[in-house]
């Protein structure tokens, strides 16, 4: 398969056509399909921050069923057949470059007709490390279902689905900013950049949180995570074993955003300099910036 934006189906039909899918047809994955997701999935290069995390596409099993039970909501999805599994590589920002990299594999799949599903938590220790031999030490962040849907119309409005708002998006006005945090962005302000900061609103996050905070500062556009209150802090989740499921949708965003831009022809790269600016709140975290 040839890269997202090397696929004639434009990125933002992919985005908008792509949902949390939790009831799958049990049938295999065709073969045809498998190969074309793992030769996409080996051709992926470094993420934005350099790190390049490994990931493999595997057949689900009975036990899977029991490593998903502790996982809250997830513990309803129907029918996968297969997951997506991947281990985190070394590096500063490489929990932002694995969510980065595995959306980028979801939107494959997307455009193959596939359903999948983010699945969030601490899997270094389950059935799922052991179908890719894992080492030990090695964390893993999150896994992805994935499989044929069942039926498209009722996996969209499940009663899960609607429980948990999943299609429910903060408006603009909460998400994006011009110079300041006091000073809401406005579409006609973005420009350009307007459809690219859209694809990143309608992004996927863990509980639906939404996480992420963009702000304009000249011709830059600085990315910040809005933690929530009652998530645990990194050091905590370093000590149980579970990954920083925020920073995780920052990279979704940085996916959406960057894809959307090489789609429409807009020069840009990421850097790393905080803008000197007061911050939102003591909640609110730099991560990383896009010169466009």
């Amino acid at each position: 398969m040839t890269q997202l934006n090397e696929i004639p189906q434009p990125i933002t039909d992919l985005i908008r056509q792509r949902f949390s899918c939790r009831s799958y047809l049990e049938q295999p994955i065709s073969a045809e399909k498998r190969q074309q997701l793992k030769d996409f999935i080996g051709a992926l290069p470094n993420g934005p921050s350099g790190s390049h995390p490994s990931f493999f596409l595997v057949a689900a099993d009975r036990e899977d069923s029991h490593a998903l039970k502790d996982l809250g909501t997830y513990g309803f999805i129907r029918g996968a057949t297969g997951f997506i599994i991947g281990t985190l590589d070394a590096g500063e920002k490489n929990l932002e470059d694995y969510g980065y990299q595995m959306e980028q594999i979801i939107l494959a799949a997307t455009r193959l007709g596939l359903g999948t599903c983010w699945l969030g938590g601490s899997f270094t220790r389950s059935s799922f490390a052991r179908k890719i031999n894992a080492a030990d030490d090695a964390l893993i962040p999150a896994v992805t279902s994935i499989g044929e849907i069942a039926n498209v119309t009722e996996a969209r409005n499940g009663l899960l689905r609607r429980q948990i708002n999943a299609d429910q998006r903060l408006p603009w006005e909460q998400l994006f900013f011009d110079q300041t945090f006091s000073a809401p962005l406005t579409r006609q302000a973005a420009g350009d950049y307007a459809i690219p900061l859209e694809m990143l609103r309608l992004g996927p996050s863990a509980s639906n949180k939404q996480p992420w905070r963009v702000l304009k500062y000249g011709s830059n556009w600085h990315f910040f995570l809005q933690r929530s209150k009652g998530y645990r802090e990194s050091s905590l989740t370093r000590f149980l074993g579970v990954a920083d499921i925020q920073r995780l949708d920052l990279g979704i965003a940085m996916c959406h955003f960057e894809l959307t831009a090489r789609e429409l022809g807009l020069p840009g790269k990421w850097f790393s300099a905080e803008p000197v600016i007061p911050k939102a709140d003591e909640l609110t975290e730099y991560t990383v910036s896009w010169a466009g």
